[in-house]
């Protein structure tokens, strides 16, 4: 038994209509408290609004601003998605045998499943390509597409484990 450990953190992009969102409903809750000090008549309205909009706010800012771990022990790759730095929240794990194939996602060793139907479709990467693309793609047993960004390290290591599944061109 190999008693192998990588942990690997990834910074996932955030997007456009996240960001957008949690910007205006900021503004929105500035807006409102300016309103209590400019007209009092509104004064109730105003508070409710900035206090309805602040937590909107928040929410947006919790679930835009997130960070992927990935952590390898024992032939089990775990992935946990943390949220703005404060909740960490398990959302997958995956066994090392039961994984068909992890690729560069460019890479020619993926031709024979590109065509390939899958049930389900997980991206945990960074959420951009950028040059060169890191990017990995892993099918999984059960019809399952997943998109990882893993360091090279945790690669190099999983290659050890298993080098007929796991490639790195």
């Amino acid at each position: 038994m190999s008693d192998a450990y990588v942990e690997c953190l990834v910074k996932a992009k955030p997007s456009v209509l996240g960001k957008i969102g949690g910007f205006l409903l900021t503004a929105l809750s500035v807006l409102c408290v300016l309103t209590i000090f400019v007209l009092p008549p509104l004064m109730l309205f105003a508070f409710i609004g900035a206090i309805l909009f602040g937590v909107g706010a928040y929410f947006v800012k919790m679930f835009t601003d997130l960070e992927y771990e990935y952590l390898y022990l024992d032939k089990e790759l775990v992935v946990d998605k943390i949220m703005n730095k404060t909740r960490r929240k398990r959302v997958a794990t995956y066994q090392l045998d039961r994984i068909e194939i992890l690729a560069p996602i460019k890479s020619y060793h993926l031709d024979n499943f590109r065509n390939r139907n899958v049930n389900k479709q997980k991206d945990y990467s960074i959420g951009e390509e950028l040059q060169p693309d890191k990017r990995y793609l892993m099918f999984y047993e059960g019809g399952e597409k997943i998109v990882l960004s893993p360091s090279e390290e945790l690669i190099k290591l999983m290659k050890n484990v298993a080098p007929r599944k796991v490639f790195s061109d």
